[in-house]
């Protein structure tokens, strides 16, 4: 299990365009190797640099597969729908089929939904566990990714790939998640983190060395890369480390 690689750029600008050099990069990599690229995307700011960045990419978008790694129980009208979000903001401007962007059904209860988007995954991972190209992950002020948090049992989750969530710390309440079997299983984890006010729990999480990690500090790939791109506040004190 290799060391998270850590780039830190001097601007918001430059983390948004490091993170989608580096999709787009494993995208066409993949589709020339495989014909199939698979990625998963988050909400948050990762969405708005994904959003402005990939619509000027070179590839081929017949051949992207476009799952989310954890996605809110809300109809698609609410603003907290971020497969929204990204129907507005990428979808429209670039030439990707709407099947191949898969969303999750709001229509279901939370626990129905959880198993129709594993059929879902299914769909393009036939067998096994899910190996995705890339995941965009998010990490919140607590550290959690996905919609996996701190304490919560979801974090033991070993045999589901997609988990329901009823009680989110964080509103919505109901939610889907990619589950760390799936995590752990990716081919490259990306995590994308801007600011100041991120400092702090960006250091816990790469120095964290706990028996209890927090969840992003969980995102431990056994064959796969995990790539931190930060902005010079964010990267607080792990300057002088780097």
């Amino acid at each position: 299990m290799a060391a998270p690689t850590i780039k830190v750029v001097p601007s918001e600008v430059e983390v948004s365009n490091e993170l989608c050099e580096l999709v787009i990069t494993s995208a066409n990599a993949s589709i020339k190797e495989r014909g199939i690229f698979t990625f998963g995307v988050s909400g948050g700011s990762a969405a708005k640099f994904l959003c402005n960045g990939l619509p000027q990419a070179s590839t081929d978008w017949s051949k992207w597969r476009v799952f989310f790694c954890d996605e809110r129980l809300v109809p698609f009208s609410d603003p907290e729908c971020t497969y929204a979000y990204y129907k507005t903001n990428l979808m429209s401007k670039v030439p990707i089929a709407e099947e191949h962007f898969f969303a999750l059904n709001p229509d279901l209860s939370v626990e129905d939904a959880a198993v129709d988007y594993e059929k879902k995954l299914r769909t393009v991972f036939p067998s096994g566990v899910p190996r995705f190209d890339v995941l965009s992950l998010g990490m919140g002020p607590d550290g959690h990714t996905c919609s996996l948090f701190p304490g919560h049992p979801l974090l033991k989750e070993t045999e589901k790939l997609c988990a329901p969530i009823s009680d989110s710390p964080k509103p919505p309440p109901q939610r889907v998640t990619l589950t760390f079997p799936v995590i752990n299983n990716a081919a490259c984890c990306v995590f994308a983190s801007c600011g100041a006010g991120k400092a702090d729990i960006v250091q816990q999480v790469l120095e964290d060395e706990s028996d209890e990690p927090l969840p992003a500090a969980r995102v431990r790939p056994a064959n796969g890369d995990v790539v931190w791109i930060l902005d010079k506040p964010a990267a607080g004190k792990l300057q002088a480390s780097l």
